[in-house]
């Protein structure tokens, strides 16, 4: 197959970003000869465009999550005058500022697009509309549930996290036949068998004492500092490692604070071997990402829930509790309490194990990428 396929995602966050690579590598690894374009849409705009719309997310996550969340539900609703002017203002002032990625997609053949954001889906749609594209698109959503701004019509297909995710989609008219399960795509190396003891061994980390990995994001957000106090309070003699992402000063920070005898810590930057430091852990303590999360699903890992962002993460949270795979941490106060309490429970920690492997999916984006061939191969 000589297929041109788009991948178009946008860094808000750096979850998009990992989805949009994840279809990339199983794209080369199943389909070589397939010439594949993997886009982050943020940098074919304006400085200014690329703040408000990306920076700003971050700046929120720190400064002001409740007002974040306050705009998540807000858009999740339908338009009180049925005319969506919003929608339509703020449409407009994203293609004015994206006239170079609608000038790359109307000047080059492409045979599909992938989306892993609703940013670029929403414009190929508007497109699409107008009668100025007719390339096929489908989207991948990244978090457990999902939102009314990823449905954008016309859409050839969607691939949801879950079951819930689909039947939202279907509530904002999406067909039932354009939805398919799949979870939401992470790198194909959580789909490789690892050996738990080599991996500790490789990474210097004692055999048999619980490691517990504090995640960061890959921007290094959060009170970062005060969770990794509070695993250093457990009483129990533990390892604890510590992904600061790309956040420097955070790692200095950390490096200053003094460590108990009894433990032993690792403070590690961006990584490319996340999966086998979560196959490696006995407990990842982390924000609920869509994609850190089913990462860690994938390794088999459980998940100690804290501060989620109000909005998509507070719903990411609610599905793994349901689920039985995880325990959430309503304040930092509470968490060497709550994972010293799991860390001497045996029979609660292989329950949660339990719950984990039953919603892993580390082959979706094979599953991502299979649909999508399959329904290139129809057109």
């Amino acid at each position: 197959m000589s297929s041109r396929i788009l991948i178009l995602s946008a860094s808000v966050g750096a979850g998009h970003l990992r989805a949009a690579e994840a279809v990339e590598l199983v794209l080369r690894e199943t389909v070589p000869t397939v010439y594949v374009e993997n886009i982050d849409v943020l940098q074919m705009t304006n400085a200014a465009f690329r703040r408000l719309y990306s920076t700003s997310y971050v700046d929120l996550v720190n400064k002001a999550p409740h007002l974040l969340g306050y705009f998540y539900d807000k858009l999740d609703q339908p338009s009180k005058s049925g005319k969506n002017r919003g929608g339509r203002l703020r449409l407009a002032m994203e293609k004015l500022n994206l006239r170079k990625l609608v000038r790359h997609l109307e000047r080059n053949h492409w045979d599909l697009v992938i989306n892993t954001h609703f940013l670029p889906a929403e414009i190929i749609a508007s497109l699409r509309r107008d009668g100025r594209l007719r390339v096929p698109q489908v989207t991948a959503t990244t978090d457990f549930e999902t939102h009314r701004l990823w449905v954008n019509q016309p859409c050839d297909h969607y691939f949801t996290a879950t079951d819930e995710g689909k039947e939202y989609l279907r509530h904002w008219g999406v067909p039932e036949q354009d939805i398919t399960r799949t979870g939401i795509p992470i790198h194909p190396a959580f789909c490789k068998p690892k050996d738990r003891r080599t991996l500790r061994k490789k990474f210097n980390l004692d055999e048999d004492r619980p490691l517990v990995l504090q995640l960061a994001g890959g921007f290094g957000v959060g009170p970062i500092e005060a969770i990794y106090r509070a695993l250093l309070a457990v009483p129990e003699p533990i390892q604890v490692v510590v992904g600061a992402g790309r956040n420097e000063k955070v790692k200095e920070e950390l490096g200053r604070v003094p460590v108990p005898p009894q433990h032993s810590v690792q403070v590690i930057g961006f990584t490319t071997e996340m999966d086998e430091w979560m196959r490696a852990a006995d407990l990842v303590v982390s924000k609920p990402g869509g994609l850190t999360t089913s990462e860690a699903l994938a390794a088999g890992t459980v998940m100690v829930i804290i501060n989620p962002i109000p909005g998509q993460e507070t719903r990411n949270s609610d599905f793994l509790l349901e689920s039985g795979a995880a325990v959430k941490v309503n304040a930092v106060g509470l968490l060497t309490y709550k994972v010293t309490g799991l860390l001497r429970d045996s029979e609660r920690l292989a329950r949660l194990r339990a719950g984990v492997a039953r919603i892993a999916r580390p082959r979706a984006a094979y599953d991502v990428v299979s649909k999508s061939l399959e329904f290139l191969r129809a057109l």
